[in-house]
């Protein structure tokens, strides 16, 4: 028997695509959906563009028949746009039909009603309880079925001889495509053990193009002064300064050292290399919290709070260079156009060929932003995601449905892209303490 799925409108802010997700079944929209939508669809906003997108999909599809008796979609199911009323929800149950979620509460009790097997998909809580209160199935929207634990890490521990150990050491190169029957992906890194003595080890990445694994990129003066404190920092360093590699992810909690070394690596590649022409930091505008409203200033003055925990990894940095860069600073680099700090707001549009581009927060981003932001790139240039899928501050995301889980899980097949995740936190034993333990 086929199932029934009656769509909130949070779904359809979050996907607007989210009809063709539920393969050869029924998908019903009740109307009040649709007026509730209507009102978003001038916002500039990634809801707004949400709420257009829906309309022009639903509108191709009007051209096959009648929304109200249904229309085939993909994968043989049919959508429904329809008012339901042969349920009296208000008398019996004695809950408010002023209410737009009551309303699509009647919708799925009326289809029940008709015997359908009924499912109700939002990302409201509140009204999934309400949904199971009146004996009706409810869940959240995924759109992938891969769970946070799941999410793939860009790293993996692969179990050899003494021998080949030994030889990778020396030839440092070791031909070897997959694990345990499982093919390793392009720029995955390594733990390289001993299956007679895990004390054993080495660290390499996965090169596709070789078949096999080879060494990190190792720099013995450290990059713009840092160092890195662990084996996960060093998996993230060779990324940062693979010039092969055009799109890193680094995810991780808090104090791991993400965004301190991205912008460690870009400065690096632009100042000393010379590889790119200038780092591109910047982060999406999202309080934690509530937020203070209006910020008088120009421009600068109204992104300062904004852009400062960028600027004090800069200060960290350039602070651990003060020897080297008596006669430079920031400041001066900014005004040389080599460093530049801005929000994500105004990056449609733009290409940006050959710099060195770092999202800080980036799991603050939908899936739509994250790829915005990716196909600015032009020739040469290199994007580093920075972001801690376990703190998201927008209310329409979720560890899983947001732009940087998206896109790891996505692109995790690219031989251009690579990504790796940070556990061990190093900023301070407060800060690990407080990570661990609040």
């Amino acid at each position: 028997m086929n199932k029934t799925f009656v769509l909130d409108t949070n779904v359809l802010l979050f996907d607007p695509r989210s009809i063709f997700k539920f393969d050869d079944n029924e998908v019903h929209i009740p109307l009040i959906v649709v007026e509730e939508l209507d009102r978003f669809k001038k916002d500039q906003s990634e809801n707004g563009r949400n709420a257009r997108e829906f309309s022009r999909i639903v509108d191709k599809l009007r051209a096959q028949g009648s929304l109200g008796e249904g229309v085939p979609m993909e994968h043989g199911g049919k959508l429904f746009i329809r008012i339901t009323e042969d349920v009296n929800i208000e008398t019996d149950w004695g809950i408010d039909l002023n209410i737009n979620d009551n309303i699509i509460l009647k919708d799925a009790l009326s289809l029940k009603k008709k015997g359908k097997e009924v499912r109700l998909i939002s990302k409201d809580i509140n009204l999934r309880l309400k949904s199971d209160a009146l004996g009706i199935e409810s869940e959240d929207y995924e759109s992938t079925s891969v769970t946070f634990d799941e999410l793939y890490t860009g790293q993996r521990v692969v179990g050899v001889s003494g021998d080949e150990i030994i030889s990778f050491q020396d030839k440092r190169f070791l031909a070897k495509e997959d694990s345990d029957g499982q093919p390793l992906h392009p720029n995955e890194y390594i733990y390289l053990t001993n299956k007679d003595n895990e004390h054993q080890r080495k660290l390499g990445r996965y090169c596709k193009e070789k078949s096999g694994i080879v060494p990190l990129i190792n720099k013995r003066d450290g990059v713009w002064g840092i160092f890195p404190k662990n084996q996960e920092q060093q998996f993230a360093l060779d990324a940062l300064m693979n010039d092969k590699v055009n799109l890193v992810s680094l995810m991780g909690k808090a104090g791991t050292g993400k965004t301190l070394m991205a912008i460690a690596a870009g400065l690096e590649a632009t100042i000393n290399s010379q590889t790119y022409t200038r780092v591109l930091v910047s982060r999406p505008i999202i309080p934690m919290g509530r937020d203070l409203g209006f910020l008088p200033g120009d421009i600068n003055e109204k992104l300062g709070p904004w852009m400062q925990p960028i600027f004090d990894n800069i200060d960290f940095l350039f602070g651990n260079k003060k020897g080297e860069l008596d006669s430079v600073s920031w400041e001066e680099l900014i005004n040389q156009g080599l460093l530049h700090v801005e929000p994500l707001t105004y990056i449609r549009g733009r290409s940006l060929p050959g710099q060195y581009m770092i999202v800080d927060e980036a799991q603050n981003l939908s899936p739509h932003e994250i790829k915005t932001i990716i196909t600015r790139a032009g020739e040469g240039t290199k994007i580093v995601l920075t972001g801690d899928c376990e703190q998201i501050d927008s209310p329409y995301l979720d560890s899983i449905n947001n732009g940087l889980s998206h896109c790891i899980e996505r692109l995790k097949d690219e031989e251009i892209v690579a990504h790796t995740f940070l556990k061990s936190g190093e900023r301070s034993l407060l800060s690990e303490i407080a990570s661990l333990k609040l």
